[in-house]
Parts: C-alpha cells; sequence; structure tokens
C-alpha cells in the first residue's frame, strides 16, 4: 500500500508540474478568481487518487486534464472575445477618481475602505486626495495613479541626461560558478577568475554570491562562516 501511495503521489506530482506548465506563467499573487478556482480543483482533483486507493489514477489524470483543457480554452476565448474576458475574468473597476472615493462601486465589489487605505499605503500614495485614479484589477491588487503634481521627478523631467541601466549579470550562485550567465553575457571565466583572486578568493566555492554590474564591476559575498572580507 506504501508503495502505491508513493507512485501515485509521484505520478499526479509530475501530472500538476505538466499541467501548470501547460496553463502557462501566472504568479500566484496574479491569479484571477477563475485561475484561483482552476488552481483548487486541481489540487483537489490531485488528492482523491491519492487519498482513495480504490479510485483508478486514469480517473484522476483525466479529470485533471479536462479541466487544463477547459482553462486552456477560457483563456484562448479571453484572448479573441472581448465579451468572454468580460464574463469569465471580470473587468478592472476604477474606486477613486481625482481624489475622490467612488463609493458605489466600492460597495458593489464588496471593497471596503480599510483595504483600500492600507494598499494605497503600500503604494506609497497615503493620502487618498493625492490619488489621480486607483483601479481595482481583476487579481484583486491594486494599480494607483497619483496626481501629476505628486509623482516622483524623473531626469526627463529636469532634463538630465541618463546612462543604459542594464540588470547586474549573477555570475556565482551558491558556490557554483554560473557558466550559462558567463556565455550569454561574454564574460570571460578568466576574467572572472583574476577579479576573484584580486579580492584574495582562490576558490569560487567559497562565493555566496557574486555578480557584475552594468559597469562592469564584480560585487562578491562570502560564505557565512568564511575568512575574509570581499
Amino acid at each position: 500500500m506504501v508503495g502505491i501511495i508513493v507512485w501515485r503521489t509521484i505520478l499526479f506530482y509530475v501530472v500538476l508540474l505538466i499541467s501548470v506548465r501547460v496553463m502557462g506563467k501566472r504568479e500566484i499573487g496574479a491569479l484571477d478568481p477563475f485561475d484561483f478556482v482552476v488552481a483548487i480543483l486541481l489540487a483537489e482533483l490531485a488528492a482523491i487518487p491519492i487519498q482513495n486507493l480504490g479510485h483508478p489514477s486514469w480517473t484522476g489524470v483525466l479529470a485533471i486534464g479536462v479541466l487544463v483543457a477547459l482553462q486552456v480554452l477560457s483563456s484562448w476565448l479571453c484572448l479573441v472575445s472581448d465579451k468572454a474576458r468580460e464574463i469569465i475574468s471580470g473587468q478592472p473597476t476604477v474606486v477613486v477618481r481625482n481624489g475622490q472615493l467612488m463609493e458605489p462601486e466600492m460597495r458593489r465589489h464588496r471593497y471596503n475602505i480599510h483595504d483600500l487605505l492600507a494598499q494605497l499605503r503600500l503604494a506609497g500614495v497615503p493620502d487618498v486626495r493625492d490619488v489621480e485614479m486607483a483601479v481595482l484589477e481583476n487579481n484583486g491588487q491594486l494599480s494607483v495613479i497619483p496626481r501629476s503634481q505628486k509623482r516622483a521627478v524623473a531626469p526627463q523631467d529636469l532634463q538630465i541626461p541618463t546612462e543604459y541601466e542594464a540588470l547586474p549579470v549573477s555570475v556565482v550562485l551558491n558556490g557554483r560558478i554560473n557558466y550559462d550567465a558567463l556565455r550569454q553575457h561574454q564574460i570571460s571565466y578568466t576574467w572572472l577568475r583574476e577579479k576573484l583572486q584580486e579580492q584574495g578568493i582562490e576558490d569560487p566555492s567559497t562565493v555566496f554570491y557574486a555578480h557584475v554590474d552594468p559597469q562592469g564591476n564584480l560585487f562578491v559575498q562570502r560564505r557565512a562562516g568564511v575568512a575574509g572580507e570581499a
């Protein structure tokens, strides 16, 4: 019996991984109500055959396959039809306009003012009067557009020239050299070793994390407990 449970657990683990990949990339926090329901059903359908050995495994696989097909179909309908997207996913709702709370919309969506104020604070706009528009998205997140007078000043506003800012390239992760990153960004292995040696590091396995910034500088953080400073 133990062997059957282990086998079914592995089977449905693989099936769920494949199902999630088929359904497409989506952050957990970005799930709309339909995707959330699908996620719950996937977990439940996988759990039933694992817990109840009287159910054949193929019935769970079939049910998950049907559910994934429905989700893919609904995603396609949302892609090609605005009406279908409105029915399945809903529409974003404006809850603040020109510094004024849209009470009817908030009431219709049962969105209380405490949640609104909390999300405004998280967005860095604690005063509702400073909000040009706030939109409650389908996934429950709040998109906040501050009034133009309250927005942070950008270099463009002051006509200050700026340079392109690329992302740092992670070249050592948990003591292992990231050879894929070296190849993709044309960073020489010899150059990396020389830069590590300049910082007194002979063995890359003593490095917890290292990256190369857009200016070509190497930042190094050693593993905890390793002597020396980066």
